[in-house]
């Protein structure tokens, strides 16, 4: 079973969205969710998790043997989940890392909040840097959400039909072509004749024409990498 940890100030955000539609059907089964409190690994009269960043500056930079207990608690050496720190900073998020790691035993995931986290426990304890765009978010509780979402739905079983994972945006380097559905007419607008005239290898062409189509046209970035895949 898939298992996600998370690490946070705020386990009161969660489950939040993952706990409704596929992910919240899947929870129990395909996959469970364990929330910690950073606080409560911190000691002291005030319990602080937070200290003002050496050099100064503005905020507040939490505290990395705060950070380190809470990591040590929830995956102890052994625990062969990665360990995942969102962050603008990281890697971005992919369709192919998401496809990596659902078939993986879980993953541990530390949201940090005020300016971020002491560099050293991302390397003392080996933390993966993960961002899900190029925005800043109030803490790495949203962006945690987004990514195990991404993921439990990749899981066997989670979705109803086996094609449903393989037929989207990013899986074969392409944006996803367009849908449509009855009715016939719409405002005026009818369904792309080819779609109902029951050839599916036509079907089939006009559907990888689209999508090419969509990705050279809103994502160079993407048709740039799929032209050498395209030969």
């Amino acid at each position: 079973m898939f298992r996600a940890s998370v690490l946070t100030l705020y386990p009161e955000m969660f489950p939040g969205p993952l706990g409704v539609s596929l992910a919240g059907r899947a929870m129990g089964g395909a996959w469970t969710l364990d929330t910690h409190l950073i606080r409560d690994f911190a000691t002291g009269k005030h319990r602080a998790v937070d200290d003002t960043p050496a050099g100064g500056g503005p905020g507040m930079v939490m505290k990395p043997d705060v950070l380190a207990r809470a990591i040590d608690h929830v995956a102890p050496e052994g625990d062969p989940r990665p360990r995942l720190y969102m962050s603008p900073r990281g890697r971005p998020l992919t369709q192919e890392r998401v496809r990596a790691l659902a078939a993986g035993p879980g993953v541990v995931i530390l949201c940090g909040r005020f300016e971020g986290v002491d560099e050293r426990i991302i390397e003392a304890r080996a933390l993966e840097e993960v961002s899900i765009g190029d925005y800043v978010l109030s803490g790495g509780e949203l962006a945690a959400m987004v990514l195990v979402d991404a993921v439990v739905r990749l899981l066997p079983g989670v979705m109803g039909h086996d094609d449903s994972g393989t037929e989207e945006s990013f899986e074969a380097g392409l944006l996803e072509y367009p849908h449509y559905t009855r009715p016939q007419v719409f405002e005026d607008r009818t369904i792309p004749d080819i779609l109902v005239s029951g050839d599916h290898a036509k079907v089939a062409k006009w559907r990888r024409a689209e999508a090419e189509r969509l990705t050279r046209e809103r994502r160079p970035d993407l048709w740039a990498k799929y032209q050498p895949r395209k030969g």
